[in-house]
């Protein structure tokens, strides 16, 4: 599917308070949470492709091998942690960004976004698991500096990361939505969900 800076932005603004949410408060480089409850899944191939990514004006410029680089070690990070006994691929296409510039804070703070295409593969089977390529838009984390436009808190690499980051993170929400049919994980009790993701209350 080709992606029009219209359609992007489309995505984004649908997306902007989810993530808005669900990214609050990270950093680029933040210490993972426990893995989720992922049945048998384990990773294999870690594919990320940029090269038709279009870029989102007002944005810092970024190459293909630089985002292929920043989302692939991000998927590692993440999904590397999962020992399960099947192998599974996970495909990323970068399909657009934008690179938040320097603004005026308050009036002009423009926010970094990345819309991408994923597709997971079932290497047993030689077939892909999702019906049609799951498209996501994450935008950056909401932090004390980037409240004012991380175009003036951080730099075009730390952007790029805390993205990459955070989109890891969207890919493994949604394979969790879909783990009883893709992995076999039955989908624990309430309680039991908690003390896994390390939820629980001090007593």
């Amino acid at each position: 599917m080709v992606v029009t800076r219209t359609r992007a932005r489309a995505i984004l603004g649908a997306a902007a308070l989810v993530a808005l949410a669900a990214c609050a408060g990270t950093q680029p480089g933040d210490p993972l949470e426990p893995p989720a409850l992922l049945g048998d899944f384990r990773l294999g191939h870690n594919i990320v492709v940029a090269d038709e990514a279009q870029k989102l004006p007002p944005s810092r410029k970024a190459t293909a091998d630089e985002w292929e680089a920043a989302v692939k070690t991000e998927v590692e990070r993440r999904f590397g942690r999962y020992e399960g006994e099947k192998i599974y691929h996970i495909g990323v296409r970068v399909d657009g960004y934008a690179l938040a510039v320097p603004g005026i804070p308050i009036i002009l703070s423009p926010k970094s976004a990345l819309v991408f295409t994923v597709n997971i593969w079932d290497d047993a089977a030689g077939q892909k698991l999702n019906a049609k390529p799951e498209q996501i838009a994450v935008l950056e984390s909401v932090t004390g500096k980037t409240l004012v436009g991380s175009g003036l808190t951080r730099s075009r690499e730390e952007q790029m990361q805390d993205l990459a980051q955070n989109a890891a993170k969207a890919i493994e929400r949604w394979l969790v939505k879909n783990r009883a049919d893709w992995f076999g994980q039955e989908e624990p009790e309430p309680v039991a969900e908690e003390a896994a993701a390390g939820g629980g209350e001090d007593a």
